[in-house]
């Protein structure tokens, strides 16, 4: 007995060691995988592993530092939780195979505001071509300057801090994201599965609709006060320009908002609450009807802080193109002159044609070499300048030139 019971007792413990080192082992396998393909958006530290015998794994002090953000996102515990050992060691020895039901929450998340939380490279060339956007919010006197983290630190919002739960149930699929001062979201999807194959897919998790609630925790009553004050306006006004841009936003790509609609907006931009809609992820609209014709009956089910709200939805119209500002009109390139020698434009691929004339660039940074054309080989051009009586030739990248002049007499029409 005495035999049977040390045996026992050695084999547990070599058990609990052998668990707990493969754990460890299997989530920092899982991890290197997710930072390698994760590593061309930022980099993910893991922090300290721990795991438990009831299926349970968890990172301590673990952050994400995206590219894109000065600031990391710093997460206290994530952790994992499967149900039993046997599903906790599966799941990571196949990321793809996940159990019935797991869970997996986040504690302690922060983020740390700046002024300007995303780097320069980020904005320094916005998408001329991109839609106008539905949401346009000004908390400046000139309406091109956006809402941004500058705005909530000066409402008293240092930071971004909450916690996330997404459970997988064999019923229905369940995210929250909770925070301190800026609200918090709910979701759940009935008869949604996710798995790593679906991931970039969201509409093929399942059939929908799913339901949305978004609450606010008086963030948007302080955020209407500040930026009416800050550009001038009403609150009433204030709510008016940004529905407007909504309104303008929407005519852009074809549609027309219901004026319940509308009202429902302006009552969210000045009061907040809690909204609750029930969406569609595979449509363009996210489930936002889109009626043909006045007699249409199909609303949005919507509700503002417990009350229903009728008549939410989308009529299509003629698609309306932003009007082209003048200099848009005038020709990009100088009418030729031949009895005149002046500046005239062309095409870098070109330069070749040029060897021993008289050139100007101008270079990604605004600086601008002028000089003759000596070279020009597959990478870089020489431009040769006059210094103290003789001439010296400087390489110039051609990838960093946004503009290539000659000087020439024009050409006869």
């Amino acid at each position: 007995m005495k035999r049977l019971l040390s045996f026992l007792v050695i084999t547990g413990i070599v058990a609990f060691a052998g668990f707990k080192a493969g754990v460890w082992w299997l989530t920092d396998q899982r991890l290197a995988e997710a930072r390698t393909v994760l590593s061309e958006s930022g980099v993910l530290e893991r922090g300290s592993i721990s795991s438990s015998v009831d299926g349970r794994v968890i990172l301590r002090q673990a952050h994400w530092e995206d590219f894109q953000l000065t600031q990391p996102l710093q997460m206290d515990l994530i952790e994992l939780e499967t149900g039993s050992p046997i599903a906790l060691l599966t799941t990571l020895m196949s990321p793809d195979s996940l159990p019935a039901s797991w869970r997996l929450s986040v504690e302690r998340a922060s983020i740390t505001l700046e002024p300007t939380m995303f780097r320069n490279w980020v904005t320094a060339a916005p998408d001329e071509t991109a839609q106008a956007p539905l949401a346009n919010l000004s908390c400046a006197p000139d309406p091109r300057q956006q809402l941004g983290s500058g705005d909530l630190m000066r409402m008293g919002i240092p930071d971004i801090r909450g916690d996330m739960l997404l459970e997988q149930t064999p019923d229905a699929l369940r995210f929250e994201l909770n925070t301190r001062e800026t609200g918090s979201l709910e979701l759940i999807w009935p008869d949604a599965r996710l798995t790593m194959g679906n991931l970039a897919d969201p509409a093929s998790m399942g059939a929908g609709p799913l339901q949305l609630t978004v609450r606010d925790a008086g963030l948007m009553r302080r955020l209407s006060a500040y930026c009416a004050r800050e550009t001038g306006l009403k609150v009433s006004d204030w709510a008016g320009r940004g529905v407007a841009a909504l309104e303008k936003g929407l005519q852009a790509r074809g549609l027309e908002a219901s004026p319940q609609l509308l009202a429902l907006y302006r009552q969210w931009l000045t009061e907040g609450g809690e909204v609750t809609m029930m969406l569609a992820p595979g449509s363009e609209t996210f489930g936002l009807p889109v009626r043909t014709d006045s007699e249409n009956t199909v609303s949005l089910r919507v509700s503002y802080n417990g009350a229903t709200v009728p008549d939410v939805y989308l009529t299509e119209m003629q698609r309306v193109e932003p009007a082209l500002p003048a200099q848009a009109m005038e020709p990009v390139v100088p009418p030729e002159d031949p009895d005149f020698e002046q500046w005239y434009p062309d095409s870098v691929e070109n330069a070749n044609t040029w060897l021993g004339r008289r050139v100007k660039v101008t270079l990604s940074n605004e600086n601008q070499v002028e000089g003759r054309l000596v070279s020009v080989g597959e990478r870089d051009m020489e431009i040769a300048r006059t210094v103290a009586g003789g001439e010296v030739a400087y390489p110039i990248l051609i990838r960093a030139i946004t503009q290539f002049e000659v000087w020439r007499r024009g050409r006869p029409e």
